[in-house]
């Protein structure tokens, strides 16, 4: 009879378990908060100037269906709807011209540039002196911190018609070898510019990656007999390929911006056939040309081709085991 009671009481009395809803979890948050209030407040300034000055210049992002006229402003230029992006569907030759050259210099960098930090990485980290490292390690990435303006005078100045190398060619009885300003060359300069200016620094994330792995491994697999390249290909480069596949990602993301300052510097010499870019496409047709809807539309077209890319590569690295960017 007891048994009986208790069961109908249970039944009709629901049990609380402790779960963990909304209104329960409210008061965890708010308790993480107040003690973390001292690293959001140092981190408020972060976030509110990436909300004015890269979420909110988006809402610009309208113009692209406009007429926009700056003296008339977003509120009264005509709308056009779809208008400025017909070079989506319309044989416009400057469109295709630096599309080409965009997709050209992004293959180029993403096969020949994004893997020249990784390499000197590796290189850097097999050399058995630390002060030969530091060194070396100072050397490589110091040209970084200069800006494209100081980069390209000083590849003019050696390289240019008059520079340190043709100098030295023609006293010494040689012919001179024409670089800068050559349209054919244009895209192999560009990358070698890149490749001085930024591989150093990129080392800095891979060295940091190579030095949490494990040294016990390289000793059990040196007592096995493994050289130093197996234990390169068998160690190393696993333990850091969830790094690279997660820097290949954001790169696909940025791989349509192929440097423009660096670009519009030397884009006379060569001329616009051979040198431009969706970036200065932009630059030349909307605060040169005042096409702004048209230079407006690349722009959006190119950042929604971008996060594509990231989302896609993203997909992929999941379906190889990996966490990319984001996880499921």
């Amino acid at each position: 009879m007891a048994l009986d009671q208790t069961s109908k009481r249970l039944q009709a009395e629901p049990i609380d378990w402790g779960d963990s809803s909304a209104p329960a979890a409210r008061p965890r948050r708010l308790a993480r908060l107040s003690r973390d209030k001292l690293l959001v407040l140092l981190g408020l300034p972060g976030a509110v100037a990436l909300l004015l000055f890269q979420y909110v210049p988006l809402l610009g992002n309208v113009i692209a269906f406009q007429d926009y006229q700056p003296y008339l402003g977003i509120g009264e230029s005509e709308w056009v709807g779809m208008e400025n992006f017909s070079f989506l569907w319309e044989a416009n030759p400057a469109f295709l011209t630096a599309l080409y050259n965009t997709l050209v210099l992004t293959v180029i960098q993403t096969v020949l540039v994004f893997p020249v930090p990784l390499a000197l990485a590796l290189l850097l980290n097999s050399l058995a002196g630390e002060r030969l490292k530091r060194l070396l390690q100072s050397i490589l990435y110091l040209p970084h911190f200069l800006s494209w303006v100081i980069v390209v005078s000083l590849f003019q100045q050696m390289l240019g018609n008059a520079g340190m190398l043709n100098t030295f060619l023609l006293q010494n009885g040689f012919p001179i070898v024409e670089i800068i300003g050559v349209p054919e060359l244009f895209k192999a300069l560009l990358t070698a510019q890149v490749i001085w200016k930024d591989a150093g620094w990129g080392t800095i994330i891979f060295l940091a990656a190579i030095s949490r792995i494990d040294q016990e491994q390289y000793e059990a697999a040196a007592v096995d007999g493994a050289n130093a390249w197996k234990r390169m290909w068998h160690i190393t480069l696993p333990s850091i390929k969830g790094l690279f596949i997660l820097l290949l990602i954001l790169r696909l993301g940025n791989s349509l911006s192929v440097g423009f300052e660096q670009i519009i510097l030397q884009q006379g010499p060569v001329g616009l056939p051979a040198s431009e870019v969706l970036d200065t496409f932009v630059f030349n047709n909307g605060i040169v040309g005042g096409d702004w809807g048209l230079s407006a539309a690349v722009g959006l077209v190119k950042g929604v081709v971008g996060v594509l890319l990231v989302i896609g590569a993203n997909k992929l690295a999941h379906a190889f085991g990996e966490k990319g960017v984001y996880e499921k």
